[in-house]
């Protein structure tokens, strides 16, 4: 799998795929993940990508140009899926999307930055637009950091246990059961004794159970 991500601080994204999994999943070659410079793409001096919005008001806005040259340049390439815009008044992203886009071949992120970026090419070029949550962060690189890593986990072969995805929090609407690991008792505290049965089925509608009751005390609303 390919993912882009087009950025004006391509530094942030340095960090996130470099480490653990995401490191992993690229040396295993299943996951591709290039970071490109938006500064690369901009026909203006200095490297300017970002002008002041028409009508007035606060705030920078990234211009269309160098997003249609960045996105026409890697298009010559290779043909996406998807090309997916980072922002507040996007779709909730969930397992759900993540399971869906790690079906996907070809994905490109695109990060907005300052006050956004000029709704033309919202319009022309973007074929979904994604929320990771109800608030405003400085800019679309974490959010792509956040959707790449959840996607990426999700390919077969990434994780030594494949099946550990399928037991994560909201996989099927429902919360991951409490886990534990040794010692047994730690400072008068127990492991839960059907942990220590060795009785798988029993192990299993505990776990169910678990996981039944902590949604609906926590998130009550993912059982509607």
């Amino acid at each position: 799998m390919n993912i882009d991500i087009i950025t004006v601080v391509p530094d942030l994204l340095n960090g996130p795929f470099s480490h653990s999994i995401m490191k992993r999943a690229q040396e295993k070659g299943l996951l591709s993940v290039n970071v490109i410079n938006l500064r690369e793409h901009t026909i203006y001096a200095r490297a300017q990508v970002d002008d002041y919005p028409f009508g007035g008001g606060a705030g920078m806005v990234i211009m269309i140009e160098p997003l249609v040259n960045a996105v026409e340049s890697l298009k010559k390439t290779k043909e996406y899926d998807e090309v997916i815009f980072l922002t507040p008044d996007g779709q909730p992203f969930n397992q759900k999307m993540a399971n869906t886009l790690s079906l996907k071949k070809n994905l490109l992120l695109i990060c907005g930055h300052y006050k956004g970026i000029d709704h033309r090419f919202r319009d022309h070029f973007i074929t979904k637009e994604i929320s990771i949550g109800d608030y405003v962060i400085s800019g679309g690189e974490l959010a792509a950091a956040i959707i790449t890593d959840a996607i990426g986990r999700l390919i077969p072969g990434v994780l030594n246990d494949e099946t550990s995805a399928l037991s994560d929090s909201f996989q099927d609407n429902l919360l991951a059961p409490p886990v534990y690991t040794r010692p047994e008792e730690f400072r008068g505290w127990k492991v839960p004794e059907i942990l220590m049965s060795g009785n798988h089925k029993l192990i299993e509608e505990w776990r169910i159970t678990q996981s039944l009751e902590r949604t609906k005390e926590r998130r009550p609303d993912l059982l509607d």
